[in-house]
């Protein structure tokens, strides 16, 4: 494969890893249009703030960071990458930017568009396309961010149904965990961009094919994992506050 229009440049050899970082200024644009967006309609409190700057940090960790050029050559870095995007930097966006007014679709509708987002970019051919050149790069880049960010902010939302919510998540962990299923149990390497680039990281295409499913099936449900227990702890906690006392005999 010729990796001369590759987006985030030729696949990096480890010691030289440390000294690819890069201005991406497409990820400087995203930044601008999130802190321009906070300023407008964003939470201003002190949550609302930490939550705007980690997810910024993040943005320039996944795009200006060597991060990006270890893509090229891992694919497993590939699905760390969108993993940090999914399932951090997202829902760190849907807290700096929560909903003013109602969804725009219903919550399964709106797990069902975000995983089949998912899948899509993981598709070899999808994939293989869209590593090429900065507008399919950003094309998959903003579509799994975005549908992520309406996901999220649908769920965190203090006026969701906890018991939607809840289904969500477990619907939108169960297909990331097929999805791993398949990168690790697939017998053959099926990513044609890390066939000849994993190598110098001592691992074959095919053992890095099969980290990159184990990290959808652990690290990636962490953060979903996490919300759903938050979301327990709050409907406990509701339905204590509103449990009638008894009354003295």
């Amino acid at each position: 494969m010729d990796f001369s229009d590759v987006y985030c440049g030729p696949p990096p050899l480890p010691q030289d890893l440390w000294f690819r970082w890069s201005f991406d200024p497409f990820a400087a644009v995203l930044m601008i249009a999130l802190f321009g967006s906070w300023l407008l309609w964003g939470r201003r409190d002190a949550v609302g703030r930490r939550a705007l700057m980690a997810a910024m940090a993040l943005i320039f960790v996944a795009f200006f960071s060597p991060l990006c050029d270890l893509t090229t050559a891992l694919f497993s870095a590939r699905v760390a990458h969108h993993v940090i995007l999914i399932g951090v930097i997202a829902p760190l966006v849907a807290i700096a930017l929560p909903w003013r007014t109602g969804p725009l679709l219903p919550m399964s509708a709106l797990a069902l568009l975000n995983g089949l987002t998912v899948w899509l970019w993981h598709a070899p051919s999808a994939y293989e396309w869209a590593i090429i050149g900065a507008g399919p790069y950003w094309l998959m880049q903003l579509s799994l961010l975005a549908t992520s960010w309406l996901l999220w902010r649908e769920v965190l939302s203090p006026l969701a149904r906890v018991g939607a919510a809840l289904i969500a998540l477990v619907a939108f962990i169960a297909q990331m965990g097929l999805l791993g299923a398949l990168l690790v149990f697939t017998p053959f390497p099926v990513y044609a961009p890390h066939l000849a680039t994993t190598a110098p990281f001592g691992l074959s295409a095919l053992a890095d094919q099969q980290l990159a499913g184990l990290l959808m099936w652990v690290p990636a449900m962490v953060p979903y994992l996490l919300v759903g227990v938050w979301l327990v702890l709050r409907l406990t906690n509701a339905f204590v506050a509103h449990r009638p006392s008894g009354s003295a005999r």
